[in-house]
This record gives C-alpha cells, structure tokens and sequence, in this order.
C-alpha cells in the first residue's frame, strides 16, 4: 500500500468520527463516551485517536472498526446495539 493510500485514508478518519458524533456537541459526544471534549475536537480536526478511544467508540456507539478506521464496509456491526441506541437516540 502507497504511502498516499494510507495519507488518504487518514485523512477521512476526522469526517467518520464526526459523522458518528451526528449532531451532539462535541462536549455531549465526550460526556457519552467518557472522554474529554478536548480529545474529540483534537481527532475531527486530524489528530490520530488513541486506540483506547477508537475501541471504547467502536463498542458504545456499535460502529465498524473498519469502517472507523479504513471507511470500508458497513458502518454499523450487524446485531450490535451500542449505549447510543440503548438510550433511544
């Protein structure tokens, strides 16, 4: 894989996680993942994550490490029901 395949694919990582956040704050978005709001707006303006983040983003909101990481597949795990869905948002 290039060198730019991979430039690309990172670049895209800031618009999934705020396609994630949907329309939350930033500050709501921390406070339901349980991290600081200043660590989202530091990974959608480009930041790489912390892999802590990216599994504890992947579990409650029932999203596709995949699709999170590389935009491949399906955005969301078949038969997952992330914190996100549990609290009927």
């Amino acid at each position: 894989m290039s060198k730019s395949t991979i430039k690309k694919v990172k670049k895209s990582l800031p618009d999934r996680l705020a396609e994630v956040r949907g329309d939350r704050s930033q500050r709501q978005f921390a406070m339901d993942l349980g991290v600081f709001q200043q660590n989202i707006n530091r990974y959608e303006r480009g930041s790489t994550p912390h892999p802590d983040f990216l599994i504890t983003l992947a579990l409650t909101e029932g999203i596709s490490v995949d699709w999170l990481l590389l935009g491949k597949g399906k955005k969301k795990l078949s038969g997952a029901v992330g914190a996100r869905s549990k609290r009927g948002r």
